[in-house]
């Protein structure tokens, strides 16, 4: 074969190198993805475990490059999975192994450009705003169905905060936001409405409606015991909305009034040129 560049031609010995290591023949998902994508997850992917997990995902859920990038820098290896949930109780263990890979803990959320004080329904109505990126986060097979989306029981109207339906699982997924720390009484109250939804929409060649609670902090023991005797399948996990700058940087950093002061100096001096 001709015409590859040194560039190339040392990314290649590099990719060699880097499977070798743990593999004799590269491993089927590698196969799969085109040369670009590998050569991305080599140059930011030092661990083989986490390597052939974005080979994977890729292959799966088809990204492009720049969604795989996303994807390695948001740590998606370690988020995936890690939601506090009660489906190995309260599904089948086929079902609940893959309901359990469809949860992430925490949510990245730092494309809605809100800080950390906002309130329930803006983060709701970002959402729903910046959709396509909401699925992003989510995953694939969710298929958005409504926001404060109203069910009623006894003549009384309840709302949904969002709700959804998941192809691969073949299940109604309710999303219930919370804007502080977790507390017992939220699953409870999801608890409800997934009975609801499983009394009103579910088909018969549905799977049990699933419930996922996103709240800004959640304490791991509290939430164990909340879920640990509710019958319905559903899990916890916390949300990001901007990344924290730490304290030592952020103490050099200007104040708006710095800032405004150093621009309207530089807009006088340029009046006088």
């Amino acid at each position: 074969m001709t015409g590859f560049s040194r560039r190339n031609l040392y990314a290649i010995k590099q990719w060699y190198q880097f499977y070798s290591t743990t593999y004799e023949f590269v491993p089927q998902s590698v196969a799969q993805i085109p040369w670009g994508h590998n050569r991305l997850i080599i140059s930011k992917v030092k661990d083989i475990e986490k390597a052939i997990f974005y080979t994977k995902e890729t292959a799966n859920e088809g990204w492009n490059r720049a969604t795989l990038e996303i994807q390695i820098e948001s740590n998606l290896f370690d988020r995936k999975g890690q939601s506090i949930n009660n489906f190995e109780n309260t599904l089948s263990d086929n079902y609940s192994k893959i309901a359990i890979q469809a949860l992430k803990d925490p949510y990245n959320f730092d494309f809605l450009g809100l800080q950390n004080n906002a309130l329930e329904r803006e983060i709701e109505k970002e959402l729903i705003q910046n959709i396509r990126d909401f699925l992003l986060e989510l995953g694939k097979g969710f298929a958005f169905l409504g926001s404060q989306y109203k069910i009623e029981i006894s003549e009384t109207d309840y709302f949904i905060d969002l709700l959804f339906y998941h192809v691969k699982l073949k299940s109604y997924v309710v999303i219930e936001l919370k804007a502080g720390k977790f507390k017992p009484e939220f699953a409870g109250k999801l608890n409800f409405y997934l009975s609801a939804v499983d009394s009103q929409l579910k088909k018969s060649n549905d799977n049990p409606t699933i419930g996922i609670l996103l709240c800004k902090k959640k304490d791991k023991i509290e939430a164990e015991y909340s879920l640990r005797d509710l019958n319905k399948p559903m899990g916890i996990s916390e949300y990001r909305l901007t990344e924290a700058i730490p304290e030592n940087i952020k103490s050099q950093l200007p104040s708006i009034e710095e800032l405004e002061e150093e621009l309207n100096e530089k807009i006088k001096g340029g009046n006088k040129a």
